[in-house]
């Protein structure tokens, strides 16, 4: 497993992290993902630990809040051998204040992760969304206490736009307080967007992306095909207007050239789209999450090799779209603004 820097911090995270959306499956969003339970969810550990994954990401409105506490039994004794992210901000309950990045809610939100994942220091913990209702001093001064507490180890963002990353930065750096050294960003290859002005900020300021929905929300899974209809146990049945949106004749042109790929390598298409973000600007680590041990083996099969130039290019080709402005007039002056990738 290789480990990489996470952001400009000295931090190592494996190139590959388990997302534990499926843990617990409460609720109609949730049960669409999986539904694994503590005994599942210990082999699902044993395998990632054998193979070097040592991060585990979650948040505490994963099926509401029993995803961490699945995870926090299943990681019960072995602490030390893992990392644990978690996020918070969304809403948890119908309570006024169970929302958001104000002072209150983020001191009782670790404090109640902390409680369900069994542990007293959270590695990595991420804004799972930008709270435009809270000064921006506000979250950051409390985000700082709970890191020189010692209940968080590291800070992130997640869904941010770039505004919202650059000015939380720039309060972070006026303070003093600890900054933010990971992205959590939705970035698959059907999905690009995150190329447009995030990833030139995190190249900038230091920032890991830590990618989630790598298969571009179910898309890639090498099960969806032109003129088929989708397979049984896809999440796309329920939750496909609720993900990112993707035109139908751009996501077959992408899979064309999956398909090209995998005939070359000899590698499944879901492997193939992992490791052509493993080879992007500013990717720290790639969540990979699964039902069961099948889809795990499968999804660890991206790392120990890579794409050729030419198949890269051959991907970049069939999944390049035009940028929104001010993007697409910006690239007319590469002399003085070259792109990140």
């Amino acid at each position: 497993m290789e480990f990489r820097r996470l952001g400009a911090s000295g931090f190592k995270v494996p190139v590959l992290s388990f997302g534990t959306g499926t843990f617990g499956g409460k609720g109609e969003f949730f049960s669409a993902w999986g539904s694994t339970d503590v005994a599942e969810a210990r082999r699902l550990v044993d395998i990632c630990l054998d193979s070097g994954v040592t991060l585990f990401d979650t948040a505490d409105i994963y099926s509401s809040g029993a995803s961490e506490s699945i995870l926090g039994e299943a990681i019960k004794g072995r602490r030390d051998q893992v990392l644990i992210s978690t996020k918070a901000t969304f809403r948890f309950d119908d309570q006024p204040n169970n929302v958001g990045s104000s002072r209150y809610h983020l001191i009782q939100a670790i404090d109640a992760s902390l409680k369900r994942l069994g542990t007293d220091y959270i590695d990595l913990f991420q804004l799972h969304g930008f709270d435009a209702m809270t000064p921006v001093e506000e979250t950051l001064s409390t985000l700082d206490d709970l890191v020189r507490a010692g209940k968080i180890r590291y800070l992130g963002v997640s869904n941010f736009s770039g505004w919202h990353l650059m000015k939380s930065l720039a309060v972070a750096d006026r303070y003093g307080y600890s900054r933010y050294i990971a992205n959590q960003t939705y970035y698959s290859l059907i999905g690009r967007d995150y190329e447009w002005e995030l990833m030139p900020l995190g190249l900038d300021q230091g920032l890991g992306a830590v990618v989630w929905s790598p298969l571009g929300w179910g898309r890639l899974t090498g099960k969806i095909r032109r003129g088929q209809p989708l397979p049984a146990t896809s999440r796309l049945h329920k939750t496909a207007d609720m993900g990112p949106q993707v035109d139908e004749e751009y996501l077959y042109r992408v899979i064309d050239a999956l398909d090209d790929v995998a005939k070359e390598t000899g590698k499944s298409v879901p492997q193939i789209a992992l490791n052509w973000l493993l080879q992007r600007p500013t990717v720290s680590t790639v969540v990979i999450g699964a039902r069961n041990e099948e889809q795990l083996r499968q999804n660890l099969g991206a790392i120990g090799w890579n794409l050729t130039v030419e198949q890269v290019a051959k991907l970049d080709a069939a999944s390049a779209v035009t940028p929104v402005y001010p993007y697409w007039h910006q690239r007319g002056f590469g002399e003085r603004n070259p792109p990140p990738v």
